[in-house]
């Protein structure tokens, strides 16, 4: 608090020292002047005392003159008197007066006196002889003599009061001069000095820099100010820090979050099994919730029980009661809300004081007093929970809560990806199967079929004895054979092409190449267009697909040669596989539901989002057509084209 009094502003000091020297400058002139003036006075008496002696000498030799002379007598004598006046009473017109010095108004009064005594024996019809009259004027010039002394000694002094004043004056400049220095210096300057200093020190750094206040005046009231504005930013400052610092260890913990978070994404991916996951999320979420131990437990909805799944830290004993946990006997199982299901806690000392269980009781005797209960959500369905124990009580925050929630998630969804995983591998396994079950429906099982007919008839035509038709039957008995070994082979080939990293083209041709050696049929591929190259799973299905109609062509056509022809566009392919054999009518076709490898070639370009179009001319030859649509991968261009140049070589 401010115990200082009250001081006049910095305005009103520095008015007051102005005005000071205002009225002492005006002083000093006025001063100078009102001497100046008197000397001036004192000058203008001394020559009026001068024209006295003058007037004086005129009248007495006037006097002394002849009788016709004497008429200017009156004259002078009035002209005297005026100017006696004019000492006596002074002239405003100008500076002229007698000192008001008690000497200098004596020796008037004696000349006023002398003048009369002498006026009245000069005026008398018989004035005085010449001699007498030049006594008289001698004696009363020598009184105006002492008169003009007397002036002129106050003149002196007024001259030496003027000199003096002159130094004063000049003294009183050099001191107001001095006065007005170290006024701004004291009111103004180093007030400001004070104050830009303090203004560097804060400008630098040093929040701890204050301004001394020594008056109540402006930069008083601005020194105080200025404390304040660096109190305030100083306290800002350490608020900024305390924050910058709580927005760091923030970061910390978030960066610490997602860490733990890219751990348990990393640990999903990398799970193998459902059981490796749960070990591995187990483990991780004991870590991050500074946990004592840990079980993950699955729902068994068959029996309504919770299966312990993975544990981490808990006993062997107490893992194994609690391996298959009735809904209904302990809390960590306790069925939940599926909509409302939440990160809960459960006071195990306290819980385990009122309930009989004996659940309870053991991870009371195991020595855990709290626990927090997280549950696995699937399409707000409940799946499961995650039970972490602790040997204190514990009240985790919203964030860590939200951070098992988030991990539990994270598990729940990488449950759900092995499942359909395993489902996905499951379903392809047995398209496998269903894929091979109809290459050998279509294939060996008709042969086979055919052949048990032909054994029925050899057993018929050797009961009759009849020998031609036994040769017959046993010709076609070998030529199934045949077919069947071909079939055999031709599978094999077939379910161990697979797309590698070479283009659609070389893969043709190779394929091309084992059915000429195969069936000693001519083949030959011609090769259209600029298109990009087919992934790898289009691959597959169009080699299936050409192989197919080459296997239709070796087992019906009766042909001499096939042709291969490929169209490669920006926007599609086309695949043309043509023979020059028997063909067949396209109508029939259409209603026949016997030809099970034109339905398999179908299926497999809807696959791929591809379309068969036949087309058959009996006599002719059969042309089946591959039209795929644009691909949905490509390799960069280089290797594309050097992929076209190879594949065209």
């Amino acid at each position: 608090m401010n115990n200082q009094a009250p001081a006049l502003p910095l305005s009103a000091k520095l008015g007051l020292l102005g005005i000071l020297l205002f009225i002492v400058a005006l002083a000093s002139v006025g001063v100078t002047l009102w001497v100046g003036w008197q000397l001036e006075g004192g000058a203008g008496a001394i020559n009026e005392a001068g024209r006295l002696r003058m007037e004086t000498w005129r009248l007495a030799q006037t006097l002394s003159s002849p009788q016709q002379e004497r008429a200017r007598a009156p004259e002078l004598f009035k002209q005297f008197q005026v100017s006696l006046d004019l000492l006596q009473n002074g002239d405003s017109a100008r500076p002229l007066f007698v000192p008001r010095e008690m000497r200098s108004q004596e020796t008037l009064r004696n000349v006023r006196q002398g003048w009369e005594v002498l006026r009245a024996q000069w005026s008398a019809p018989n004035p005085p002889a010449p001699d007498a009259l030049a006594a008289q004027a001698s004696n009363f010039v020598a009184t105006i003599d002492t008169f003009v002394l007397a002036i002129e000694h106050q003149v002196e002094n007024w001259t030496a009061l003027l000199n003096t004043l002159q130094f004063v004056i000049t003294g009183a400049v050099v001191a107001s001069g001095i006065a007005l220095i170290l006024a701004a210096w004291s009111f103004v300057l180093n007030p400001l000095a004070r104050l830009q200093e303090s203004v560097e020190r804060i400008r630098k750094g040093d929040l701890a820099a204050r301004v001394e206040v020594h008056s109540n005046d402006e930069f008083g009231i601005l020194a105080s100010d200025f404390n304040l504005m660096a109190e305030t930013l100083q306290d800002f400052y350490r608020d900024l820090e305390a924050r910058v610092d709580e927005k760091t260890l923030s970061l910390q913990i978030e960066r610490e979050r997602l860490t733990q978070l890219y751990q348990a994404v990393s640990l999903a991916v990398s799970a193998g099994s459902l059981g490796e996951l749960a070990d591995g999320y187990a483990r991780q979420l004991r870590h991050v919730a500074r946990a004592d131990a840990c079980a993950l437990r699955w729902v068994d909805e068959s029996c309504g029980n919770y299966l312990l799944l993975a544990s981490d830290g808990l006993s062997a004993e107490l893992a194994e009661r609690q391996h298959s946990v009735p809904v209904s006997q302990c809390l960590c199982g306790a069925p939940q809300n599926q909509v409302q299901a939440c990160t809960r806690v459960v006071s195990i000392t306290a819980a385990g004081a009122t309930s009989m269980s004996g659940l309870l009781r053991t991870c009371q005797q195991a020595g855990f007093q709290s626990m927090v209960c997280v549950p696995i959500q699937q399409h707000d369905r409940l799946v499961g929970c995650i039970d972490l124990f602790y040997r204190e009580p514990c009240e985790p925050g919203a964030e860590d809560c939200a951070l098992l929630e988030a991990l539990s998630k994270h598990l729940s969804s990488a449950a759900e990806s092995l499942r359909v995983g395993a489902l996905e591998r499951e379903a392809a396994v047995a398209e496998e199967r269903g894929l091979l079950a109809r290459e050998l429906h279509d294939s060996i099982a008709q042969n086979l079929t055919f052949q048990k007919i032909q054994i029925s008839l050899l057993r018929d035509a050797m009961q009759r004895g009849d020998a031609p038709a036994i040769e017959r039957t046993l010709g076609e008995l070998d030529t199934g054979i045949r077919e069947s070994l071909a079939d055999v082979r031709e599978l094999l080939v077939h379910f161990r092409t697979r797309a590698n990293a070479q283009d659609t083209l070389l893969a043709l041709r190779t394929a091309l190449t084992k059915f000429e050696h195969q069936t000693g049929l001519q083949t030959h591929l011609s090769v259209q267009g600029q298109g990009l190259p087919l992934p790898a799973d289009m691959q597959v299905q169009v080699l299936h697909v050409v192989q197919e109609a080459l296997s239709n062509v070796r087992k019906h056509a009766g042909a001499r040669a096939v042709s291969v022809e490929v169209e490669r566009g920006l926007q599609q392919w086309r695949l043309e596989i043509c023979d020059d054999g028997c063909g067949f009518d396209t109508a029939h076709l259409m209603s026949d539901e016997t030809h099970v490898g034109l339905r398999i070639m179908r299926e497999r370009a809807e696959r791929i989002g591809a379309t068969i179009d036949v087309t058959a001319v009996p006599g002719s030859g059969t042309c089946v057509a591959l039209i795929l649509p644009q691909p949905v991968t490509a390799r960069n261009d280089a290797e594309a084209k050097a992929t076209l140049d190879a594949a065209t070589a």
